[in-house]
């Protein structure tokens, strides 16, 4: 019942995503904190996702693309008419500023259905439902992103996070394969990253 209630939350948070954006400032305020990524890398990103989207869509209007950064580190998915499309794709993503590199899923076909995102958004709602549920890691520290029934996880993490947010993907329903795209740093460097954001929310100043 626990983890049926979370996936309810987590539906509806994306569905209202766009209904609550005063109250979200604070909210990714205080995300930002527990994030292992620098205020930078976080604003690099989305200004990396906003201009790649536009990019790709310009030049490719009728074609479905997410464009997803985390630490400026680009995964790029959805449907191409063609492969010289999909790379093509790929190449005007990779020279958008600050990507420092990219993972080019996307997949030669139709555009998907809107029944089908709604399922993808479904399996990620439940996959971080499962994390909250398992509780073995910061979920904050791992985004979920499920195209066409695969899931994709990206953050920064220590190997022991990963492969705690990888199991506990793979043993989700409805989820067909796992992409590992996070970041692995030391526990020593983690440790590192947590205590000054810990210093950062101390003094009110982010770093």
């Amino acid at each position: 019942m626990k983890l049926k209630i979370l996936v309810v939350l987590f539906a509806l948070a994306g569905a209202l995503q766009g209904c609550v954006t005063a109250v979200a400032t604070g909210v990714v305020g205080t995300l930002a904190m527990t994030d292992r990524r620098s205020v930078g890398a976080q604003a690099d990103d989305e200004g990396i996702e906003w201009k790649a989207e536009a990019r790709v869509s310009k030049e490719f209007p009728a074609t479905h693309i997410n464009v997803i950064s985390y630490n400026r580190r680009v995964l790029i998915t959805g449907e191409a008419p063609n492969e010289a499309a999909a790379r093509e794709i790929g190449h005007i993503v990779s020279k958008v500023e600050n990507v420092v590199s990219t993972i080019n899923e996307v997949q030669v076909g139709p555009a998907s259905s809107f029944s089908s995102r709604a399922n993808d958004s479904y399996i990620s709602s439940k996959v971080k439902a499962r994390f909250v549920d398992a509780a073995k890691f910061n979920i904050n520290r791992v985004k979920v992103f499920t195209e066409a029934g695969t899931v994709f996880l990206m953050g920064v993490v220590t190997q022991g996070e990963a492969n705690a947010a990888i199991e506990t993907a793979r043993t989700t329903g409805n989820v067909k394969k796992v992409v590992n795209a996070m970041e692995v740093v030391t526990d020593a460097e983690a440790r590192r990253i947590d205590a000054a954001l810990g210093a950062s929310a101390t003094s009110g100043t982010p770093k």
